[in-house]
């Protein structure tokens, strides 16, 4: 047991300790800085907040409706997994736990999907 707990404090202090080494100082610099005056109507500015806004709405609503596919599919095989389970008590709690696991997933990613688009609606 001593060991077991040596091994976890070794292994968080080396994660602390390589997370703090390798992470590097960011700055915050306003790019955008010359869109405040005349240069206002130029291209780059209007389109500096949508090109980000973009990519990423795309990127995060194509993961997040492949999470929801998954997890429908997920539903359909824990609702065949008690429909074949036979009455075997084990298999049963089996098949609704991967039901309600599912649900769960599913209401997490339509969750995030209204945090992700709230987030970038801000910015």
């Amino acid at each position: 047991m001593k060991r077991y707990i040596q091994t976890i404090l070794v292994t968080f202090a080396m994660v602390l300790g390589l997370t703090s080494v390798m992470a590097p100082a960011a700055g915050a610099i306003n790019v955008f800085k010359g869109c405040e005056g005349k240069d206002a109507t130029s291209e780059v500015c209007k389109n500096s907040s949508e090109s980000v806004q973009k990519p990423v709405r795309d990127i995060i609503s194509t993961l997040l409706v492949a999470v929801g596919i998954i997890a429908v599919i997920m539903i359909i095989v824990g609702g065949l997994r008690y429909i074949l389970s036979n009455g075997d008590s084990s298999k049963i709690k089996s098949a609704k736990d991967t039901v309600l696991y599912s649900v769960i997933g599913l209401v997490v990613a339509m969750l995030a999907y209204a945090i992700v688009n709230f987030a970038v609606a801000q910015f």
